[in-house]
């Protein structure tokens, strides 16, 4: 009896590490899902603020409606001054 008692702490023993590197593996992949959707997102805003950019410089948006836009929509002091508002 003895013997079977010790085999059934052993496998809860077993299953507890089980579950904990279950969670373990899920947090790790959310955490890297995560960082890939913010790596991904900022690479859409730098590629969308360049094809923008190019098109004012090449003249096809005009960049007093540009401006127009940024000064709506950017507040912050620091976010302003790199675009001179």
């Amino acid at each position: 009896m003895k013997k079977m008692e010790d085999r059934i702490a052993s496998m809860e023993q077993q299953l507890k590490a089980l579950k904990e590197r279950r969670l373990k593996a899920e947090a790790k992949r959310k955490r890297e899902e995560a960082q890939r959707a913010k790596r991904d997102s900022a690479r859409r805003v730098l590629l969308a603020g360049t094809v923008v950019l190019e098109k004012v410089d090449r003249g096809e948006i005009n960049e007093a409606d540009f401006r127009k836009w940024l000064d709506s929509a950017l507040t912050q002091a620091e976010d302003r001054a790199l675009f001179s508002l």
